[in-house]
């Protein structure tokens, strides 16, 4: 159950911290984001917006590992908070006119294995979300 609890909190922790990080002080994100001089100051709004949520959800998920007594229920709660962030990420471009990345700089942002970076960041914490619930119910 310990394990299962380390993996959600490290999930929650990237959720917490990773989208102030990836938008606003790594220069290749910044430059994309909140720090584009040709974003609109509404866009800027929800692109601040989405990374207060995944703080918000980080450490909703992280007290209440600490909170609360251990159990397969709490990691599962925790898990589902922090997974979130991560999909509404993945739900984001069936809106219309979304895009992974703006035109400007799609020919220099890389494709791990054919997709966007935070594409496959979202996929491997909520498979280590989806790991860490598995362990919590198998170890019950």
């Amino acid at each position: 159950m310990e394990i299962a609890r380390w993996i959600v909190i490290l999930v929650s922790v990237v959720t917490a911290g990773g989208g102030l990080a990836a938008d606003y002080f790594i220069l290749f994100g910044a430059k994309q984001h909140l720090k584009n001089p040709l974003w609109k100051p509404h866009a800027k709004f929800h692109n601040a917006q989405g990374i207060l949520m995944g703080f918000l959800q980080g450490v909703l998920a992280i007290g209440l590992l600490f909170a609360a007594p251990l159990s397969a229920a709490t990691i599962l709660l925790a898990a589902l908070i922090a997974s979130l962030y991560w999909d509404a990420l993945m739900a984001a471009p069936i809106f219309p006119g979304t895009a992974w990345v703006d035109r400007e700089f799609d020919a220099e942002t890389p494709r791990p294995l054919g997709m966007h970076p935070q594409q496959l960041i979202g996929y491997v914490l909520l498979a280590l979300l989806v790991a860490a619930v598995a362990i919590a119910f198998l170890s019950r």
